[in-house]
């Protein structure tokens, strides 16, 4: 009796549970839970039983009996139900053991769920989660196994709703705001559906019930209430590897995943096979490393690691891939490492025997197997590992194909065949900035040919800015931006920064990765301010200053920088290969400079550019050539010379003079030439001129007494002020001052002519010698001489077998002399000149020559006087020359 009081007391106090919390939505929990569903109008028949009345009186041993026949008879319900039929359903947990909340509520289902759903056939296993990128909400809807009714055509739907403030749970919202997800269904009827949720939606409360449809029934889920916070499920953690420690552990480390709003703990399990042993272990721990003790050689190790949220609910990650590990018999760790020069590198050993560890005190190490590395770099760290220090380091040289040190861990004189690498780099990487004349952008160069490169390696330049200027000490940052430089065609790379602070200190270093580690080269700071290049200054320009003959360069500077600039100029002549001459500048509102230059009528290049006047920064380019015009600077220095021929015409007695100039050169002329004026003056017509355009012959009757003539020069500027007169008289004609003229020739290309003149006291101001060949009608040809000369060489081409013509002319200062003219070469003149003109040459010869003779004479004298008495009998062996004075023959000799 009491017995059945109990159970309609439970009966009752399970009826008031599910009627208070009939209109409460169902909370989400992190973990898997069943979606189980009855048919209508049923449910209370599967609960109570046929033979138990309704106000539960009584309860006897056949109610399960009951239950349990109403259950198997369920599948046949489920076919014969009509189409479109709604089931309502329940969840219950393994953790709850209870069905939550009936869509139904006059039925009363708790006490015996977990009968109910594992048997009638309609059941789901449920699960929500956020995935760890925190942007979608997943549901994963799995049919039950124990489903004993067909599911080929399931149709999933998820229907939500936000409530951004959950105030009351009794205000529910209304079925019409529910949005509508359709659920992707596989082959295996395996559905998702996905919720994009907002990050800032993170902590609100989502409402949601699941609509599932198949064979024509429909099964309804109750209303479910959900935090997205609470049900995040990482990412598994990355980088998973295993290391061994300075004291011979082995330590598991990995990484967390993408970065969640809450702290992670892990869970890692791992195994251990060694010859001696096999053990598998699980442990929990909230760092991203585990240590295990006393690694062993020749084992293998693996582990896989998941994480989950440390405070509150959530869910585990998957696990993350396994990561296998195996020791040799000769454990070196590292086994490799990557240093730079001058740094310090260590390397420990765990040497096994056949299963028998050797103690580290019995260890010794080789590099190379060539030198033995002293013991006082020894360390022992416990019975079994041993430790080497290899101090201040160079950097390897390649050796062949092996570009590392090999470090060999030996027991006393045996060494196994493995061995650790040394990779010893110089990483000194010189960077250098510069920064454009606009101050727009500043850019990096750095080449890797000044060190030796390993393969597999990455190089990356890595930078951090100050707020104002470089400290005197630069240092890598451990906060660091990253830049993309790329290979350019001289072996640089090359990076840009854009925009740029001008006054920040950018603290720069290249990262060299690689498997075996990272190295950094030594950092430098660059503020770009003082690394500019300026723009070349324009307007540049190049003149010949007119009236003074300088060369003047005039430019602008560069809007960029303000700072005070100097100038460097260089110039030149004109040509294939100009030979530069260098200027410097150095007063920074200098806009001009001039220079002395040689030949003021040639053309100049002209360059110039700039840098700021402290030092800092860089020379800017060149400016484009400027080149100088040639163009007249002064009046022409002189007029030319000239030389007037006399022509006489006996039958019309006719006296004509033709002048002869030459050209002026432009160094006279400065630069050039326009044209030429012919002066006329005589005592009867007075002054008067003529144009002679830039001819060089003109031809003037001579009918005056006297008539003097001047030739100018005119070039832009002006005319020459220096000028040559000449004046035929017909008196100074026949003047006769020139005693004896000579001509000499000494080769085919060269002419001497002397000469004599005769006493008077006329001022006697130069000498005219013109000549021309006889046997052809040549032109003549003249020359200017001073009046102090007496001889003079004429170069040019003369032939032996033919006649010239020689006239000296003396020029006075009242009119032309009478010439002196000669038309043949003698041979006595010939002779005399030979003693005369190369008597310093003749002399040396005709001594040298009588000095050979002389010694030939004497050397034939004595080489006679030997070969004679060679042939004089000895008078004590010889009778017939007995009594002969042979000494009165040799002073005949």
């Amino acid at each position: 009796m009491s017995w059945q009081k109990f159970f309609a007391a439970l009966l009752h106090l399970e009826f008031i549970y599910v009627i208070t919390a009939l209109n409460l939505p169902y909370p989400i929990t992190p973990w898997r839970f069943k979606l189980s569903c009855m048919p209508p109008n049923t449910t209370r028949d599967f609960l109570l039983h046929t033979g138990l009345s309704k106000n539960t009186s009584s309860v006897d041993e056949n109610y399960e009996a009951g239950v349990e026949a109403k259950l198997n008879s369920s599948a046949a319900y489920f076919s014969n139900l009509p189409s479109k039929t709604t089931f309502h359903c329940c969840f219950w947990s393994e953790q709850e053991k209870r069905c939550s909340n009936p869509a139904d509520e006059k039925t009363l289902v708790s006490s015996v769920n977990s009968l109910v759903s594992q048997q009638t056939g309609a059941n789901w296993n449920i699960q929500y989660w956020m995935k760890e990128d925190l942007k979608l909400f997943i549901c994963y809807v799995e049919p039950s196994l124990e489903n004993s009714f067909k599911t080929s055509d399931l149709n999933v739907h998820l229907l939500y709703v936000l409530s951004e403030v959950l105030e009351d749970l009794s205000l529910l919202p209304e079925k019409d705001s529910f949005r509508n997800v359709k659920c992707n269904c596989s082959a295996h009827e395996c559905c998702q559906c996905h919720v994009p949720v907002l990050p800032s939606k993170l902590n609100c409360t989502y409402f949601m019930f699941l609509e599932i449809s198949s064979g024509g029934a429909i099964f309804q889920s109750p209303l479910m209430t959900v935090q997205p916070i609470s049900i995040i499920k990482p990412d598994p953690p990355l980088g998973l590897h295993m290391e061994i420690t300075d004291n011979g552990n082995l330590k598991i480390s990995w990484s967390s995943p993408t970065p969640v709003p809450f702290q992670l703990q892990y869970q890692v399990k791992y195994s251990e096979n060694s010859t001696t042993n096999v053990k598998e272990v699980a442990e929990m721990v909230s760092a991203t490393s585990l240590l295990i003790d006393s690694v062993l050689p020749g084992s293998s190790y693996e582990a896989q690691v998941r994480a989950r949220r440390l405070d509150g609910p959530g869910i585990w990650s998957d696990w993350s891939s396994p990561y296998i590990f195996t020791t040799h018999d000769v454990i070196y760790f590292p086994p490799k490492i990557l240093t730079s020069t001058g740094s310090n590198a260590s390397f420990h050993c765990i040497y096994k025997n056949e299963n028998e560890i050797v103690s580290s005190k019995k260890i010794v190490w080789w590099m190379n197997l060539a030198e033995k590395i002293p013991r006082s770099q020894y360390n022992v760290m416990n019975d079994r590992v041993s430790k080497v220090t290899l101090p201040n380091l160079n950097a390897t040289k390649p050796r062949g194909q092996f570009t590392y040190n090999a470090v060999y861990c030996c027991r006393e004189r045996e060494c196994h065949h493995r061995y650790a690498e040394l990779y010893v780099i110089d990483v000194n990487i010189n960077i250098s900035c510069e920064t454009d004349g606009y101050l727009t952008k500043m850019t990096c160069r750095w080449s890797t040919n000044t060190i030796q490169s390993l393969l597999g390696s990455t190089l990356q330049l890595r930078y951090y800015r100050s707020g104002l200027y470089c400290s005197d000490r630069p240092a890598i940052h451990p906060t660091y931006e990253s830049k993309d430089c790329h290979l350019q065609r001289d072996g640089f790379y090359e990076c840009v920064f854009q925009p740029i602070f001008l006054l920040s200190g950018y603290t720069m270093w290249i990262r060299i990765s690689h498997s075996f580690g990272s190295l950094d080269s030594p950092p430098t700071c660059v503020v770009p301010d003082s690394v500019v290049k300026p723009q070349p200054p324009s307007s540049v320009k190049a003149e010949i200053t007119v009236h003074v003959g300088l060369l003047k360069v005039s430019w602008e500077k560069p809007f960029f920088p303000e700072n005070n600039l100097q100038f460097q100029i260089r110039y030149g002549l004109r040509g294939k290969e100009v030979h530069w001459k260098m200027y410097e500048v150095y007063d920074s509102k200098s806009r001009s400079a001039s220079f002395v230059v040689s030949d003021l009528c040639a053309v100049y290049a002209a360059q110039v550019r700039c840098k700021r006047l402290d030092g800092k920064g860089y020379w800017s380019d060149w400016s484009n050539p400027a080149y100088t015009v040639v163009t007249d600077i002064k009046v022409p220095i002189r007029g030319p010379e000239f030389w007037g021929i006399t022509n006489e015409d006996a039958l019309k007695k006719e006296r004509n003079v033709t002048l002869l100039w030459k050209p002026l050169m432009k160094n006279d002329s400065l630069c050039s030439v326009r044209k030429y004026v012919l002066k006329h003056h005589t005592a009867r017509n007075g002054t008067w001129s003529e144009d002679l355009r830039n001819d060089t012959k003109f031809t003037f009757p001579w009918t005056e007494q006297a008539h003097t003539v001047t030739i100018l020069a005119i070039n832009s500027i002006g005319v020459s002020f220096m000028n040559f007169n000449m004046t035929f008289s017909r008196t100074m004609s026949k003047v006769n001052t020139v005693q004896l003229l000579r001509a000499y020739p000494l080769n085919s290309s060269c002419v001497i002519l002397s000469w004599m003149l005769l006493p008077g006291d006329y001022k006697l101001m130069y000498f005219i010698l013109e000549w021309k060949s006889l046997n052809e009608d040549n032109e003549i040809k003249w020359t200017r001489i001073p009046s102090a000369a007496n001889k003079y060489y004429i170069h040019g081409h003369f032939i032996p077998i033919e006649n010239y013509q020689f006239s000296l002319y003396p020029i006075f200062m009242e009119g032309v002399g009478k010439p002196k003219i000669i038309q043949i070469f003698t041979q006595d003149d010939i002779d005399k000149h030979q003693n005369d003109a190369g008597l310093y040459v003749i002399v040396p010869i005709i001594i040298s020559a009588s000095v050979l003779l002389l010694g030939t004479l004497l050397i034939s004298h004595q080489r006679m006087k030997k070969l004679f008495w060679e042939d004089v009998p000895n008078p004590k062996n010889c009778s017939w020359a007995q009594g002969l004075n042979f000494k009165k023959r040799t002073d005949i000799l």
